[in-house]
């Protein structure tokens, strides 16, 4: 009783230290489960975790309750995962963190075995752990022109003219956007986490479970194809209204059911191949019970688990090691930023050094999907050459999912496709600014053809890489207590008869000029 009565106020203690710690990051999973269809599925993982480890209860009573100390080390790292997180400003740290101590205090409390026996339980909290803004920005992009590329060929198949620029399909009169979340993500994440609960329970070759995990994938993508396919159909027929509303509702619930379907009967496919086919049928094999222990030990006394003197030792120094994290948390994580004064774009200059500028507003969509704090977007001309267009977007702070991310994931969507992407050093004025350095693309679409330049300004550094990005926001974050930057980007098309050196020249000239006025706005 008294080991009761100790288990439950620990576990009690520790509930409220990593609420307290982790509030933030939890914050940020709950309204990605609530507010995204794409990690919807999210907030049932626990749900089904806790199920799993409730039901391996007879096999942990008889592993649980072994000395061990590896849990500590674990949440060692896992609270070092946590400082790394809260400073880098990446939210995704901060989630592995958390399952990282989870872990290790399950590894105290059972012991290596008992962790062992509930690993995939364990594991499987992962997959409710949204995916870094920009790999995910860049995933859906992805999946947008391949899903744009099977609705196209769907429709062509049926008959329908249909063609398709990028993430855009023309139906002549009509034209369809494959939006971010029309990409089919919101039915690739979900799938993939039933298929691994699916391969979980068919208890089969290992073989088997691998190849229905891996099929998730395809069959995802090749049925969000479908639908698109079908939404062209059915705005053929009765105009573009039918693109949105119910049907479009319905057919996403259909086609995810038709995806869960497609998993049972590969499952029962696979359940007749090899030596085990003569073991029954699929359902026969396709258990949320653990038979196999409940047959071996009919008469075993369950119990959560057996906590031994080494173990309970191991666990209560968990609980001594989660305390000082809270003081951190309060004193150093949640102090706030303090970035220079500076302009706003709205004064940005409309005319420089001979730059004529006219400037256009951002629709509302991409406000919302971009969250930066202040931007500007103005194409400029000088002489009779054609524009630049300049875009520049600054974040006051980039702690926590508020980050920019690179063109590369957003480009393509807009039908134009990267042929070519370096890195380049761009000559600076002698005196006014170090050579600039930025990632150069070239692009096209049909028959036009521009070149793209964009870097990230991170103070006085001109960064091209993300993951850069990311390192130099932990270090000024603890040495400057800072996370603000901004990403740059110029854009100019190759004109009938011009050359690429040409376009080069037109940009470098007005990067040198607005490089000058930029510090005004975005402060090293």
């Amino acid at each position: 009783m008294a080991g009761n009565r100790y288990l439950i106020f620990t576990s009690a203690l520790v509930v409220a230290l990593l609420g307290y710690m982790y509030a933030d990051s939890l914050v940020f999973l709950l309204s990605r489960w609530l507010g995204t269809e794409d990690y919807s599925h999210g907030m049932f993982v626990p749900l089904i975790s806790g199920y799993l480890i409730w039901q391996s209860r007879r096999r942990l009573s008889q592993v649980s309750g072994e000395k061990s100390w590896v849990g500590l080390a674990v949440i060692a790292l896992g609270l070092m995962l946590y400082v790394v997180g809260e400073f880098s400003t990446l939210f995704i740290v901060l989630h592995f963190s958390l399952w990282m101590v989870i872990v290790g205090l399950t590894i105290t409390l059972l012991g290596t075995r008992g962790a062992k026996a509930i690993a995939f339980p364990l594991g499987y909290l992962l997959t409710a752990i949204p995916l870094p803004t920009f790999i995910n920005a860049s995933l859906s992009s992805q999946l947008q022109l391949w899903s744009s590329s099977l609705g196209v060929g769907c429709l062509q198949l049926v008959g329908v003219v249909a063609f398709r620029e990028g993430n855009v399909i023309d139906l002549g009169p009509v034209q369809l956007q494959v939006v971010e979340a029309c990409s089919g993500i919101r039915y690739l994440l979900p799938l993939a986490s039933l298929a691994l609960i699916c391969a979980y329970l068919f208890k089969d070759r290992m073989w088997k479970r691998v190849v229905l995990v891996l099929s998730s994938i395809p069959i995802s993508i090749v049925l969000n194809g479908m639908r698109i396919g079908m939404i062209g159909v059915l705005v053929e027929l009765y105009g573009k209204a039918a693109a949105d509303g119910f049907y479009h509702l319905f057919e996403g619930g259909v086609i995810f059911m038709v995806s869960f379907g497609l998993l049972i009967a590969e499952m029962a496919l696979l359940a007749r191949i090899g030596e085990m086919k003569s073991q029954g049928s699929v359902f026969g094999r396709f258990t949320w019970r653990d038979q196999s222990e409940e047959s071996a030990h009919p008469a075993v006394n369950i119990v959560p688990c057996r906590i031994q003197s080494g173990s309970g030792r191991a666990y209560l120094c968990s609980v001594a090691l989660l305390a000082p994290f809270t003081l951190f948390s309060t004193v150093v994580v949640d102090r706030g930023e303090s970035p220079p004064p500076r302009a706003a774009f709205v004064d940005f200059p409309m005319q420089i050094d001979g730059w004529q500028g006219r400037p256009f507003p951002l629709e509302p969509q991409y406000i919302d999907a971009l969250r930066f704090d202040d931007y500007v977007l103005a194409d400029y001309r000088s002489d009779k050459e054609l524009p630049v267009n300049f875009y520049a977007a600054y974040y006051r702070s980039q702690r926590k999912g508020q980050s920019a991310h690179s063109p590369q994931s957003c480009l393509p969507g807009g039908g134009w496709e990267i042929t070519s992407l370096t890195q380049r050093d761009l000559p600076m004025p002698q005196g006014v600014m170090q050579p600039l350095r930025v990632n150069r693309a070239v692009i096209q679409n049909g028959g036009q053809k521009q070149i793209v330049l964009y870097w990230f300004k991170q103070r006085e550094r001109h960064l091209t890489s993300e993951y850069l990005v990311k390192v130099y926001l932990l270090w000024d974050a603890l040495s400057r207590q800072r996370t603000d930057g901004a990403l740059v980007r110029l854009a100019s098309l190759i004109g009938p008869g011009e050359s690429e050196s040409t376009v080069d020249r037109r940009l470098q000239e007005f990067a040198v000029a607005a490089g000058q006025e930029l510090t005004k706005f975005v402060p090293d």
